[in-house]
């Protein structure tokens, strides 16, 4: 994926901008993130809102058609709207085409039977309510590292504490992988250090953080982070394409997430949504297409982390013995 030398690196509009006396300011080493995936990439991709086989084939074709590497697919509806059968074929398919597949742990506050989530201040939001509902979690985890999922999307700290604690025990396969949703993703360093040290693998960002909020976050923590290029109308729609290539740099060890604007929304997603749920797989593979161009364009697609690859390298974290 690396561009051409015949492809120089430029900023977007510079070659026009720059005669005109309008160049943008010179860019800084000393916001460029110093991280890297193990494997010495900076960038990964990811296609979110895969809920199910048929949606995970749809990606996986339209992937190869347009030439868009696939480093993971993510599910939002959960483990328990699947059937082991369902998981089994994901499993099964993610692994022959060498994605990493990560599924969404189970019950969350926006479902549950508490209003404070429909009150104007949202109350606890997507967390686990209750005992019960981290248990649900836990049930959803082990269940889906027995069927071989490798990777879970969690939006609840303690849910979160509770895997990693579990995972450190044995008590779930040492190389499962932990990802902080954007529901409840961090909006500062500090609180991204902790979900770093509470055990996440990446944490999703709001796609609403400034470039010069990433470099305060790169300082503080090595953590993959995941970000929606573009994001869904419910996490608030931005589309910051043109400025894929200042986020790697800024943001790098990055996921970049091709979500969809204008779209309906699919959680929990079923056979009422089927048309839905394989036209917008479709689209946001083709988002990636889109940027993936950007970045060539711009001679900045260098630096992506060969396909198959999944770990975080080492990360720190609070003691889990207690």
């Amino acid at each position: 994926m690396s561009h051409s030398p015949a492809t120089p690196r430029r900023r977007p509009g510079e070659q026009i901008l720059g005669p005109l006396g309008l160049a943008a300011a010179p860019l800084s080493p000393d916001d460029a993130s110093t991280h890297a995936f193990p494997d010495g990439g900076r960038w990964r991709t990811e296609i979110p809102s895969v809920e199910g086989p048929e949606a995970l084939d749809t990606v996986l074709r339209e992937a190869e058609r347009l030439a868009v590497p696939v480093h993971r697919v993510s599910q939002g509806s959960g483990v328990w709207m699947l059937t082991d059968d369902e998981i089994t074929e994901m499993v099964k398919a993610a692994a022959e085409h060498s994605v990493e597949l990560c599924l969404f742990t189970g019950p969350r506050g926006t479902w549950d039977i508490g209003a404070s989530t429909r009150t104007d201040s949202r109350g606890g939001g997507p967390r686990a309510r209750g005992h019960a509902a981290v248990a649900g979690c836990v049930e959803d985890a082990v269940r889906a590292t027995e069927l071989g999922v490798k990777c879970l999307l969690v939006a609840d700290e303690g849910v979160l504490w509770t895997l990693h604690r579990a995972r450190a025990a044995g008590l779930l396969p040492a190389d499962t992988t932990l990802k902080v949703s954007a529901l409840i993703g961090p909006v500062n360093p500090a609180a991204y250090a902790v979900h770093e040290r509470l055990g996440a693998d990446s944490v999703n960002v709001p796609s609403d953080l400034t470039l010069d909020q990433l470099t305060e976050i790169r300082r503080v923590s090595a953590a993959p982070m995941d970000m929606y290029v573009e994001a869904p109308d419910d996490l608030g729609g931005y589309v910051r394409m043109y400025e894929v290539a200042e986020l790697i740099r800024r943001g790098a060890p990055l996921y970049l997430k091709f979500g969809l604007a204008k779209a309906p929304a699919l959680y929990p997603s079923g056979a009422h949504l089927r048309e839905a749920v394989l036209s917008t797989a479709r689209e946001r593979v083709r988002r990636g297409r889109l940027v993936l161009d950007l970045l060539a364009r711009h001679g900045a697609d260098e630096a992506m982390s060969p396909p198959g690859s999944r770990l975080p390298g080492a990360l720190r974290r609070f003691p889990s013995d207690g």
